[in-house]
């Protein structure tokens, strides 16, 4: 598995592997590497759907690791996050931070979203090539949440380097050494928001309270962390992969562009298409669990491939084509259960207001280069493109 990830052929196009593995059977072992116990892999919807709501799948990577050697030094700001925990702490974590991320506070946010998305268009060079991904999928997600968590404008280059940082593939010392400058970043910018308050979302989760519970510091970076590095790294990549499905479907293009108001709608099928989160984030057995049939013994990790499940014939008749009219409100791309992503309203909301900008501005908007010369970023977890090169 973690060689054949890397594969240029997978990166570009996993879904035809994912198949044959899932018409084999939607549950399997499969190595984990370098020697490791094996991992169990699940492509199948109904199987990835409860994975992901059952209790006996643990996110507490701090207890699965607990007395393994490791020569990781990832900072626990990022290694410990809301992410990689368990009721009661996961829920009371998410019940404090969910406040602060409602439809509605999104709703105040759509102009500057929308004013932002039209600067950054503004600076377009009509004619040439450019690379979508450098010059919108980037940019407008990392000032979008950088603004929301009140990060100064002096820092966000930084800020957005780190990040990318820590989704290195093959490179653990680039990760870590990442980890600690971002958890470093936040501290401070926590410390000097305690001193001159403000009103963004990290003022309000500093101040955020729950009758007598309120944030820990540990706690308050590293949700500051995780807002930060999941706010912006998937809607990227989400950005990205939809901008390339509408160009590789000419006929699903001519029709948002003629009918910009229906991307909101084409939302829901475009994520499950290609989704941004390839594999959900990690999670161990317990307890021995069946699952589609196969038996998982206690103490193994667990790989729910959402962009697999995504395209099972069995949920979504015809997977592989893109069709504006199927009902893809089911789709996983961003989770399920407890753990579904708690920022799928904003990301909602940025891809919708961009794609339609970009359509609308610039209907003639082509692939400058063949598809399979396009690059796509080396790790398993998020699936994106390195580039996307386009001419408008």
């Amino acid at each position: 598995m973690n060689e054949s990830a890397q594969d240029p052929r997978i990166l570009r196009d996993p879904y035809a592997t994912w198949a044959a593995m899932r018409s084999a059977c939607p549950v399997q072992s499969v190595p984990a590497g370098s020697g490791g116990r094996a991992n169990y892999l699940v492509t199948g919807y109904a199987e990835a759907r409860e994975a992901l709501n059952d209790s006996r799948l643990s996110k507490d990577t701090s207890a699965f690791f607990a007395g393994k050697e490791s020569r990781r030094r990832l900072h626990p700001a990022v290694s410990h996050t809301m992410l990689a925990s368990d009721p009661p702490r996961h829920t009371r974590l998410r019940k404090l931070v969910t406040k602060e991320l409602t439809t509605g506070a999104v709703k105040q946010l759509r102009p500057f979203i929308a004013r932002t998305t039209d600067e950054l268009l503004d600076q377009w060079p009509v004619g040439g090539p450019l690379d979508f991904v450098a010059r919108l999928a980037v940019p407008l997600p990392v000032i979008v949440i950088c603004e929301l968590l009140g990060v100064p404008q002096a820092d966000r280059s930084a800020v957005q380097r780190w990040s990318a940082e820590l989704f290195a593939a093959g490179e653990p010392d680039v990760i870590d050494a990442a980890s600690h400058a971002l958890a470093g970043y936040m501290a401070d910018l926590i410390a000097a928001k305690r001193l001159a308050p403000g009103s963004s979302l990290l003022d309000r989760l500093i101040s955020a309270r729950d009758g007598e519970d309120r944030l820990s510091e540990e706690e308050l970076v590293s949700l500051a962390v995780l807002l930060l590095v999941a706010g912006h790294e998937t809607t990227t990549n989400a950005l990205g992969n939809a901008l390339l499905a509408l160009l590789q479907h000419p006929g699903v293009l001519d029709r948002l562009r003629g009918n910009p108001d229906e991307v909101a709608a084409a939302l829901d099928e475009l994520l499950r298409f290609d989704s941004a989160v390839s594999m959900a984030t990690f999670r161990f057995t317990t307890e021995a669990v069946t699952l589609g049939g196969t038996e998982i013994p206690a103490g193994v990790p667990v790989l729910v491939a959402l962009g697999a499940a995504n395209r099972d014939p069995a949920r979504f008749p015809e997977p592989d084509h893109l069709d504006l009219d199927r009902d893809a409100a089911a789709h996983l791309a961003f989770g399920h259960g407890i753990h579904r992503c708690v920022g799928a309203p904003l990301a909602l909301a940025e891809v919708e207001i961009a794609l339609r900008a970009v359509l609308t501005r610039f209907p003639g908007i082509r692939l400058a280069v063949p598809p399979d010369r396009l690059e796509w970023r080396r790790t398993r977890l998020v699936r994106g493109l390195a580039s996307l090169p386009v001419v408008v």
